[in-house]
């Protein structure tokens, strides 16, 4: 099996999932500046998937990239498939359902190397675990993609064990990357687990909802944060991302705001060390309760 190595050695990837609703980016140029001012504070990821704004994210992107030749080959994509909404749904029961067919699949990464004008896709997700999957075409599909230079890895996000494991045993190259739900206000993957599991099998986590909606810093935890930040000159927010890098991993957050200011906040605070003592604090003030 090959040993793809995944490089996401920034804070946090830039979650595209709200782009579509952000109208005072859409003008291509304007959306361009946005793009090479993240770049130029060293934040090159940036989270994409098909289903944000029914392709519109991606096609934004795409046209921000194709206004200011020389960005796509700045930029670090990764972008994800397999939900199919019912608006998609080309039967007659317009159903929301999951595709990880070897042809859905192929067709995304065409559809959506098109939309974003990129020679490549870095980082590949399944979206959500279908349970019609056929392992052995869909593992093909994606080494195959790979081999073609069309996705640089493969992974998957919202999996549990047994079906990803099922996908990487019919792949010849490994699953690098997964992203789940993970935050202060959602830690049950530490306990029940998942993150074991995904951290054991040499997938990055990618952390999607890092701050919960913004429900890590409402209630004990919110408070104890804020007692936190403002010993440490930081943010709330900023210290709620350093709180999930401190485990083993590294997970990388990915977060939803595209507020230039909140962004510089958040690249600053994210890199705070927490003692331990600190880190069981605020999971216990999330839970609200001791560590058994």
């Amino acid at each position: 099996m090959n040993d793809d190595s995944p490089s996401f050695d920034v804070p946090f990837a830039l979650g595209m999932m709200n782009l579509h609703e952000a109208r005072d980016l859409h003008a291509p140029g304007t959306l361009a500046d946005w793009i090479e001012a993240r770049l130029e504070a060293g934040l090159h990821w940036f989270d994409h998937a098909d289903i944000y704004g029914d392709r519109a994210a991606e096609t934004l992107f795409g046209d921000a990239l194709r206004a200011r030749p020389g960005l796509a080959k700045r930029v670090r994509v990764v972008t994800k498939t397999s939900i199919v909404a019912p608006g998609r749904d080309a039967s007659p029961f317009a159903v929301k359902h999951y595709d990880s067919s070897a042809a859905y699949v192929t067709a995304a990464i065409d559809a959506s190397l098109e939309r974003l004008g990129v020679d490549h896709l870095d980082h590949f997700l399944l979206h959500r675990p279908d349970p019609l999957m056929d392992a052995e075409t869909t593992a093909r599909a994606l080494d195959d993609a790979i081999a073609a230079g069309k996705i640089g890895a493969a992974g998957v996000s919202n999996f549990l064990p047994e079906a990803w494991r099922r996908l990487q045993a019919a792949m010849t190259h490994r699953l690098v990357a997964h992203q789940l739900q993970l935050s202060l206000d959602h830690a049950e993957p530490l306990f029940d687990g998942l993150f074991d599991a995904v951290v054991g099998d040499g997938q990055v986590p990618m952390a999607w909802s890092p701050l919960g909606g913004g429900a890590c810093l409402q209630g004990e935890a919110g408070r104890l944060l804020s007692r936190l930040a403002e010993q440490r000159d930081a943010s709330p927010a900023g210290l709620a991302l350093a709180w999930l890098r401190a485990l083993p991993g590294r997970p990388l957050p990915v977060i939803g705001s595209l507020k230039a200011e909140r962004i510089a906040t958040l690249r600053r605070d994210a890199a705070q060390d927490l003692d331990r003592a600190s880190w069981y604090a605020l999971l216990e003030a999330a839970r609200g309760h001791e560590v058994a």
